[in-house]
């Protein structure tokens, strides 16, 4: 029956075909779905050390060979993956590409948390961040009230198993909340107290205090672990 207005009715608008809006709807929940796909593999490759086969990546996915491959297809080709000289998945570089440009956000979110534990400790506080298996200081604060303290540089970088900032990590990694301590493992003379910042996605990253003289653990720990809540909860 057709449909015909009343007077004073504008007329009724025509519907759209229930076969395009099902084809639209479909089309929607493949990309989708693809998208997760591509998400999901891009943090099992990072979440592999020596890289993924792509059986491998089938099969925690749960979905076949063919369809990994599709996936691979962009991701290279956007540089988010790479396959090394045995076929295997490796990050590219443009994910690097992607960390860096977030890294001004990630200090800028930290700044407040340093400061009030540079301030409380007397000590130079640093972010640190895992960049290319190493600890790299994303943002440093230095105190303002206290004669001499560590002049740290943003940028500088340190194996992960050396140093309280590195150890942290690795701490965080097995569960860990710290706070862990070091003295003299990156410079001799140097006293640090650091802690894992835990519950932001994506993020490998501890934050702490180094001093020029040793460190009270207990009253700094809980003063670290405090400022570790705080960037969590200021970069979720």
């Amino acid at each position: 029956m057709d449909a015909t207005a009343r007077p004073g009715e504008p007329p009724a608008s025509p519907s759209a075909p229930a076969g395009r809006a099902d084809a639209v709807g479909g089309r929607a929940g493949e990309t989708a779905q693809t998208l997760d796909r591509g998400l999901r593999l891009l943090h099992l490759v990072a979440e592999a050390p020596g890289g993924l086969t792509v059986t491998e990546a089938a099969n925690q996915l749960g979905i076949g060979r063919a369809a990994v491959y599709r996936l691979v297809g962009p991701l290279t080709g956007h540089g988010m993956l790479r396959r090394d000289g045995d076929g295997r998945l490796r990050l590219g570089a443009g994910v690097l590409h992607l960390a860096r440009r977030a890294q001004p956000l990630l200090a800028e979110g930290a700044l407040p948390a340093l400061r009030r534990l540079a301030e409380q400790a007397g000590a130079t506080a640093h972010l640190t961040v895992v960049e290319g298996g190493e600890g790299v200081a994303l943002a440093v604060v230095e105190p303002s009230w206290t004669s001499f303290h560590v002049a740290y540089r943003t940028g500088s970088r340190h194996p992960l198993d050396r140093g309280a900032a590195g150890r942290a990590i690795l701490a965080g990694r097995a569960g860990a909340a710290g706070p862990v301590s070091s003295s003299g493992e990156l410079q001799s003379g140097a006293y640090g107290v650091a802690a894992p910042v835990l519950g932001v996605p994506g993020l490998e990253a501890s934050v702490g205090v180094v001093a020029l003289a040793p460190l009270d653990v207990d009253t700094v720990g809980t003063q670290v672990l405090a400022a570790a809540t705080a960037i969590t909860t200021a970069l979720r």
